[in-house]
């Protein structure tokens, strides 16, 4: 199919029927960009996200802020500064020139380099060094804030996993099916940490930590004092606990390292057995069942997803599934596995080369029992991500945060919340004293059908579907006494976005909200 002819931006764009809020998709010496307006300023951007590459013009104007349609990434339309995860770098902008009724789209701007504040807004000292466990989404967005932020002390990340930071959501997805290349995982080039002077330390597992002594050990002996330390530890696989399945072929995916092992594995597979219908389960089986892999489902549920997203959007997933040839034994579970055969609940039994556990995960609480910090299936933390510990900080899927829109304190698996957590850390550690507000987010992609749910609903009395599952075109509420707290679309990205920045502003005060959301 031919590509659309873009308009020219050189050639002006007529002001009168160009709404405020509004954008449009053009050109600019070969390059796509998009020209926006808000009240009577406009901005050329960037026309595509640089995080997957979605399209902008799509997206959501917030004031002077651009928010990204897939993933939920924000931009200042001002500076082309990325304002939050998941994208860590800015847009590029282009000059713009208003001549009586059109505006014109002129040179590409130099990259506007914000020169970082040195001295915290509290006027207190900064930390002379701040230590990171963990090398997840949540530490690495914790370690470039802080130097975005201007922070030149020392920062270490301290990571028990084999590699640098990485794309943990495509794990499961594109690259598990083996349509993504290896280079596109790493999150950031090994020179981001040389040129940031960010100490990464890998292969390293936290023993201990010593809140009065300031100072935290690792396995091998190794001792890091610090100033502010942010426990970003995430969650780990909850062990299948089945007959064989410690001696036999039962595979887990948390890691780049697992992901590389079930695509090896699955180049010679034939047949697979994924335990648990949770999404890292229905994802691992929508990618191994595109490598042409027959793939059976066991999970105790009625539906796959169910107790998160509701009967009828369970139903629309399992026969979504089942279209691609997976099969579902729903209502059970695996008892036992020899290397060839699963042996299930009620007594039957499959043929399968492997079984990948999806049965969900649990927070990495090990280190932060130790050190005698207050826990509550999770690490207790204030609106300011600090622990019961003075200058102890906690982030990501470790993290419990009083939310003022949904009444209780939450903890919530998702890598937009753990990065965004990670940034507001890293700026509480130079004493900004910013709670963190942010609506939690998540997306799951399977068979090229994207659901973007925004808000947090752990129950619900009622469900409500605008539009249509089977036609890949709906909004999902879910309702508690008939407040929404939760949606969850499909093929409604900008619905999406809609939804989060409404829960966002009714947290604010009337004075700061942004009242045109565009």
């Amino acid at each position: 199919m031919t590509k659309p002819l873009l308009p020219n931006f050189g050639d002006g764009v007529p002001i009168d029927g160009f709404p405020d809020g509004g954008m449009v998709l053009g050109n600019v010496d070969g390059e796509e960009v998009v020209l926006a307006r808000r009240g009577d300023k406009f901005f050329a951007v960037g026309a595509t996200c640089p995080h997957y590459g979605g399209p902008l013009v799509k997206g959501l104007i917030i004031g002077t802020e651009l928010r990204c349609p897939l993933h939920h990434a924000c931009f200042s339309l001002k500076t082309g500064e990325v304002l939050r995860p998941p994208a860590f770098d800015p847009i590029p902008r282009w000059r713009v020139e208003r001549i009586r009724e059109k505006v014109f789209v002129r040179e590409k701007l130099a990259a506007d380099v914000r020169k970082p504040e040195r001295v915290p807004v509290s006027g207190d000292k900064p930390p002379a060094s701040v230590v990171i466990i963990g090398g997840g989404a949540a530490g690495l967005a914790a370690a470039d804030t802080l130097r975005r932020e201007g922070y030149d002390g020392r920062v270490t990340m301290i990571s028990a996993d084999d590699s640098a930071p990485y794309d943990r959501p495509n794990l499961s997805k594109e690259y598990l099916e083996g349509v993504t290349p290896e280079d596109w995982i790493p999150l950031r080039s090994p020179a981001y940490y040389t040129e940031r002077h960010i100490d990464l330390v890998l292969n390293s597992r936290v023993s201990a930590i010593d809140a009065k002594r300031r100072r935290i050990q690792i396995e091998n002996g190794d001792t890091y004092d610090f100033g502010a330390l942010l426990l970003a530890t995430g969650a780990e696989p909850v062990p299948l606990a089945i007959e064989g399945g410690a001696d036999s072929q039962v595979y887990y995916l948390r890691s780049f390292a697992d992901s590389r092992t079930l695509g090896e594995k699955a180049n010679s597979g034939k047949q697979v057995v994924v335990a648990g219908a949770s999404f890292i389960g229905l994802e691992v089986a929508a990618s191994l069942a595109a490598r042409g892999i027959r793939i059976h489902v066991v999970a105790p549920g009625r539906q796959p997803l169910e107790h998160v997203l509701g009967l009828e959007v369970g139903q629309f997933m399992r026969r979504l599934h089942e279209a691609h040839g997976v099969v579902f034994h729903m209502g059970e579970t695996l008892t036992a596995f020899d290397g060839q055969r699963a042996t299930l609940s009620k007594g039957k039994t499959v043929d399968a080369d492997f079984v990948v556990a999806g049965v969900g995960v649990q927070p990495s609480l090990v280190v932060a029992e130790q050190a005698e910090l207050k826990l509550d299936r999770g690490i207790v933390v204030n609106e300011y991500l600090e622990t019961s510990a003075p200058g102890i900080f906690a982030a990501g899927d470790v993290a419990r945060w009083p939310n003022p829109y949904f009444g209780q304190s939450v903890r919530v698996e998702h890598w937009v919340v753990a990065e965004r957590q990670g940034q507001v850390a890293a700026k509480n550690i130079l004493g900004r004293k910013q709670a963190f507000q942010a609506v939690p987010f998540f997306w799951t992609r399977q068979y090229g059908v994207s659901i973007k749910y925004v808000g947090y609903a752990d129950k619900w009395d009622s469900v409500d579907i605008d539009g249509s599952l089977e036609e890949k075109d709906c909004t999902v509420s879910y309702q508690l006494g008939r407040r929404t707290l939760a949606i969850a679309t499909i093929g409604r990205d900008r619905v999406n976005l809609k939804f989060e920045a409404e829960m966002e502003a009714s947290l604010r005060p009337p004075s700061l909200r942004d009242h045109e959301i565009s």
